[in-house]
C-alpha cells in the first residue's frame, strides 16, 4: 500500500454495524510512500497507523480541472 501526503485512508467497519472511518494522511512516515502515515480523522483526532487489509487508499482529487 503507498499513499502521499493529502490522500484519504479509508478504513471499513470490522464488525456489523460499526461504521467505516475516513482520514486524511498528513505525512508519510515509511519509505517510497509505504506505510505507517500519520492521518488526521474528521473529528480532528491525529493517530499513526499502518493500515491492515480492511483499508484502502484513495488518491487526492487535483485541484485542476481539465
Amino acid at each position: 500500500m503507498r499513499a502521499n501526503t493529502g490522500d484519504r485512508l479509508l478504513v471499513h467497519g470490522r464488525v456489523v454495524g460499526e461504521h467505516d472511518r475516513e482520514a486524511e494522511i498528513v505525512e508519510v512516515l515509511g519509505r517510497d510512500g509505504e506505510p505507517p502515515f500519520r492521518v488526521r480523522f474528521e473529528d480532528g483526532h491525529e493517530a499513526v497507523v499502518s493500515p491492515g487489509p480492511d483499508s484502502v487508499v484513495q488518491e487526492r482529487k487535483s485541484k485542476h480541472h481539465a
